[in-house]
This record gives structure tokens, C-alpha cells and sequence, in this order.
């Protein structure tokens, strides 16, 4: 049961006009009073023929008018407005039963609470069979306003109440994180205008799309007015960024002026500070493990940044700063998914727009983000957007499927942490991604399998998967991508690889229980791995004799400007050193 507050408005008279009418298309039936505050004498212009809503509109503002004539200065924002929807799946509800829901609304919202005999005047009305109207005006008998700060988030916890009690469909209670569902007026507008989605829904696109670009606040709105987005900057006699707004062109008022939106009402994470700690971030100390990837693509370094997920998101412990570090890597997964989506081959496309969309809940949470702990992820996702060519098969392939298993993950802490909305955002975007990443590996298979190595190879092949991972071995082995799956490991074999390594490490970057085909997750993995050289065992074994020495002598031994392997002789598959 969803129950929607209303802007204040300031005329009783013309909301009753709508509730009694027969709606915008002719959608309302029988409108009828259900419930108020006194039934006793109440006209209803619905079932009384000599009933008017003059009178009735007379009949609920009375405080008003008495507080106006009293104080002088008139009350403009009395009409409080709610509209109380069943699922489509909720049995029917009697009037009597939607009676006491809208007893139990107003009494939550502070309207009027139990007992009081002094609350605010309201009246509840039936116009359809799954939802009714709460109208309320908010100056007590008293005179005095009532309460009605947080008073959403009250109606909102008594929804669920009422979900159990009348054995409705259960919601998950909000957590504040969501954006605001667009009104009917904002919808109607679009439709009159042509447009697909309201103004607030086109501009939360298109700055989520401008993210990625910008690495400042600045930056960011100079990147939406060169989209030819409407942007009100807000500053303070310094010049210094306070705040923002933005229109879309052709969104006007009554009166012909431009309509804007300030950030934050937007989106909870599109207000200005937000952006800015995202954004603004110093980058920390380079690791050293990722000096040698300055050479590979923007494709291949976002995916080796998506591997460092699982251990961010899943190991570390919240008294550590663990929840806030988690926060910020499935923030920083978001712009990477949208990234990809802006620069993937157009047929891809749509699915990856769409789980960009879908993903947009789960980035944000309570959990406050350390947003410096994801400067690589992010990084990743502003080098794909700026790299001037395409990437290619098997690197999109392997980007992809990187990022359904991110999204698993962000999922699975979510749901740990009770996050119901963020989490079923999540398990939205997987689908949209997995969908992606089918259609991204497709070529790849076709081609794989074209060339599939012999059966006596595939025979040894199998062995290899048996002995790597014997838990799932029968079911890579039963995947109709087997074969294509023993040309990769064949092919990285020739290359001086373990195929026996290769899928234990494959395996342990990728849980493969929740995988719907095993041998795909495994292709993408082993072909992200081996294009790689083989690493060189002599190499690698003079190092740490080396590394002995230093120890043993305790004296520091000068660090070479190059790696020892690039000293070393490239060793063959039967140990021979090849010149």
C-alpha cells in the first residue's frame, strides 16, 4: 500500500472539484465520502443529489476562515492532500475497511491523532476500487497548525502496519534514499508535450551521464550546458560554487518562464555536496601493481580495477571503515556501468542504459561513502568515456561480465545490510547487464568455437577442469560453451600457460555457483588473464634468491629501474630459453 503526500495546496474547493469529477480519462467512478471526521451532517456531493461542493469545501474550512478573520493574515497552504493505493494484487477493500486505513493515515500524519477532539477536519474519498483520497485542511479547531514534520515517513510505517493487518502485499519500508515519484501533473505535461519521460526523470540522465566526464563540480556543469542543458549556478560574493539548478529546454511555466531544478531534488546524491565529494577527490598513492597495466587498454584496466570489489565490499570489517569503503566502490560502479553503456557498440547499448538506470538506487544509501577508497574504479570509468577507439571483442566481453559479478556483489551487501531497496535495484541492474553480456560474448563464440581444438585435447582440457575445480566441473563440462571454453584454454597453453592455474584463478576471481553458464564467466576470465606472458619461473625464482640475500646480509640491495623478468631469458614450454 503506497500512500503519496501531496505539495500543500490552497484551494479545497478545486481539489474537491477533481476528487467528485470524472477525472482526465473518465476514470472515476462513483465518487463517494468513505470516511472524516464527523460523518454526522457531512454533505456528500457524491450520494446526496442536493449536496453541493461549495458546501462541502464551506463544511471543511471553517478553522480556516476563523483563523484568517482572527489573525488577519490568511492561511495560503491549509489542503493537505494524500492519495492511499492498493497493489493490483490486493484483495478488494469495503468502504467500511478503507474507512478505518484512512482513520489510521490521518492519525499517523498527525492530521488527527487518536483522541484528539480538536484535530484538523478531513474527509476520505472513493473514486476507484484500489485507492482512495485524503483531504485534510491543517488548521485545527483550536486555531493552531498542527505537526506534520517527518510526517511522511510516520504514514509511510503505518503503510506497512496496515499491509500486515489486512493481509495486503508487503512493502519495504523507505529509507528516504529514493528519488521522488514523478506527480500526475509532470506526467501529464510529458505526454502533452511528446516527451518520454518528465523533465526531472531526463534531467537525472543526463547528469548521471555527465559524471563520468567531469572530475569537479565546475567541470560538471560546464559539461551539461555544452549538452545544452539549462544550468543555474548558485554563488556566494566570493564566486565560490554553493549550489545549482537545471532546466530542460522547453520545460516552461504558466506564465512562460523557465522551469529549473535544483539538484538535490532531483536525486538524493545529485545535490551539490554530493557531487563534490565524489567528484573532488584527491587521487591516492599509485599501487605498485598497477604500473604494469599502463600500457593495456582503458577496457582491460577497468576491468583489473573491478577485480579489487570483491575484497573491498565483501572483507572488510565495518569497524574498519568497511561499510564506508563498500559505499563508495558501488557508487564508483555505477558511473563505470554508465561509462560503459555511453561507448559500448550501439545494439549493447539499450541493456546497459538500462541497468545504469536501474543501479541509479543502489548507489546511494545511509552508509555514508569514502569516496577517496574508489578513485581507481572511478578513474576507469572517465578513461573509458575519453578513449578514442572502441574496444575490442573479447575485452568488452570481459568488462561485462566483470560488472555483473560487481553488481552481485554490491546486491549481497545491500541485502546484508538491509537495504531492501538498493538491493532489489541491484538484482534489477544484474539482469539488464547479464542480458548485455550474452549479446557482448556472442562473436567471441562464434568464433571460438569455430576453431575448437581436437577431441583428444579437449579430453586432457577436461581433466584440467576436473582438478581445478572439481565442485563445478561437471557443469562446465555439460555447458553447450564448453568447446569454445577449450579452444581459450588451449590457446593460452600454446602461450606458455597452466590451464590448471588459469582456472583456478579464474575461478577464484568469480564465484561460478550463481553463474548461468559457467563456461562463459570462465572464457572472459581466462582470456582477460592470458594475454599476459606466461610468467617466468627462473625469473621469478632469482628474484626471491635475490630478495634471500638482501635478508640474510641486511644490507638493501639497489632496486633496479627494470624488472628482473626483462633481464631474463624467455623460458619455453620444455624449459629451453629461447633467444
Amino acid at each position: 500500500m503506497i500512500a503519496a503526500i501531496k505539495p500543500a495546496g490552497s484551494n479545497t474547493r478545486g481539489l474537491l472539484a477533481y476528487l467528485y469529477g470524472p477525472g482526465r480519462h473518465d476514470e472515476h467512478l462513483d465518487p463517494h465520502l468513505v470516511g472524516g471526521f464527523s460523518m454526522l451532517g457531512m454533505p456528500d456531493p457524491g450520494r446526496d443529489e442536493n449536496a453541493t461542493l461549495t458546501q462541502l469545501a464551506r463544511h471543511l474550512d471553517e478553522p480556516v476562515q476563523l483563523r484568517n478573520s482572527e489573525f488577519g493574515k490568511p492561511v495560503t497552504d491549509h489542503v493537505w492532500h494524500c492519495p492511499v493505493r492498493a497493489a493490483p494484487e490486493d484483495r478488494y477493500l469495503s468502504d467500511t475497511e478503507w474507512a478505518e486505513i484512512a482513520q489510521r493515515i490521518v492519525q499517523a500524519a498527525g492530521i488527527a491523532p487518536a483522541g484528539d477532539d480538536l484535530a484538523c477536519r478531513w474527509i476520505a474519498v472513493r473514486h476507484a476500487d484500489d485507492h482512495i483520497h485524503i483531504l485534510a485542511t491543517t488548521v485545527r479547531e483550536d486555531g493552531r497548525r498542527p505537526k506534520l514534520h517527518d510526517s511522511g515517513i510516520r504514514v509511510g510505517n503505518e503503510c506497512r502496519e496496515i499491509e500486515k493487518d489486512y493481509g495486503l502485499r508487503r512493502l519495504t519500508k523507505g529509507d528516504r534514499t529514493a528519488t521522488r515519484r514523478p506527480i500526475q501533473a509532470e506526467m501529464h505535461k510529458a505526454e502533452r508535450l511528446g516527451w518520454e519521460q518528465t523533465s526531472r526523470e531526463w534531467l537525472q540522465d543526463h547528469i548521471r551521464a555527465a559524471i563520468p566526464h567531469a572530475s569537479s563540480a565546475e567541470e560538471l556543469l560546464a559539461y551539461l550546458e555544452a549538452d545544452d542543458i539549462l544550468v543555474k549556478p548558485r554563488r556566494g560574493p566570493s564566486g565560490d560554487l554553493l549550489g545549482y539548478a537545471v532546466g530542460r529546454p522547453g520545460d516552461l511555466n504558466k506564465d512562460g518562464g523557465q522551469i529549473y531544478h535544483p539538484g538535490g531534488k532531483i536525486a538524493p546524491d545529485l545535490s551539490l555536496p554530493k557531487l563534490q565529494a565524489r567528484l573532488e577527490t584527491s587521487a591516492p598513492e599509485e599501487h605498485p601493481t598497477a604500473r604494469r597495466n599502463r600500457s593495456t587498454t582503458a577496457w582491460h584496466q577497468a576491468t583489473e580495477a573491478l577485480d579489487t570489489l570483491h575484497t573491498e565490499i565483501t572483507d572488510k570489517s565495518p569497524d574498519d571503515g568497511g561499510d564506508a569503503r563498500a559505499q563508495a566502490h558501488i557508487t564508483a560502479l555505477g558511473e563505470l556501468i554508465e561509462a560503459t553503456a555511453q561507448i559500448a557498440p550501439i545494439d549493447l547499448r539499450p541493456q546497459l542504459q538500462a541497468a545504469s538506470r536501474a543501479f541509479a538506487h543502489a548507489q546511494r544509501s545511509q552508509v555514508r561513502a569514502e569516496d577517496r577508497a574508489a578513485h581507481a574504479v572511478r578513474t576507469a570509468a572517465r578513461d573509458i568515456v575519453n578513449t578514442a577507439t572502441g574496444p575490442d571483442g573479447s575485452a568488452l566481453a570481459a568488462l561485462v561480465a566483470a560488472l555483473v559479478w560487481a553488481a552481485i556483489l554490491a546486491g549481497r551487501w545491500h541485502e546484508a545490510k538491509g537495504h531492501a531497496h538498493q538491493a532489489d535495484a541491484a538484482r534489477q541492474a544484474v539482469w539488464h547487464l547479464q542480458s548485455a553480456a550474452d549479446d557482448a560474448l556472442a562473436p567471441t563464440l562464434t568464433e571460438l568455437e569455430s576453431r575448437r581444438p581436437k577431441e583428444e585435447t579437449r579430453h586432457t582440457l577436461a581433466s584440467d577442469v576436473r582438478a581445478a575445480v572439481p565442485e563445478h566441473a561437471e557443469r562446465i563440462l555439460a555447458d553447450p560453451r564448453w568447446p569454445a571454453l577449450a579452444t581459450v584454454l588451449a590457446h593460452a597453453e600454446a602461450g606458455g600457460h597452466k590451464p590448471h592455474q588459469l582456472l583456478k584463478e579464474a575461478a577464484a576471481r568469480r564465484e561460478l555457483g550463481t553463474a548461468h553458464s559457467p563456461a562463459s564467466v570462465l572464457i572472459t576470465r581466462i582470456q582477460h588473464t592470458s594475454r599476459y606472458p606466461a610468467p617466468n619461473r627462473r625469473a621469478e625464482a632469482a628474484r626471491r634468491r635475490t630478495v634471500n640475500s638482501a635478508s640474510v646480509s641486511g644490507r638493501q640491495q639497489p632496486r633496479s629501474t627494470y624488472p628482473v623478468t626483462a633481464a631474463a631469458p624467455s623460458v619455453g614450454q620444455h624449459g629451453r630459453p629461447r633467444h
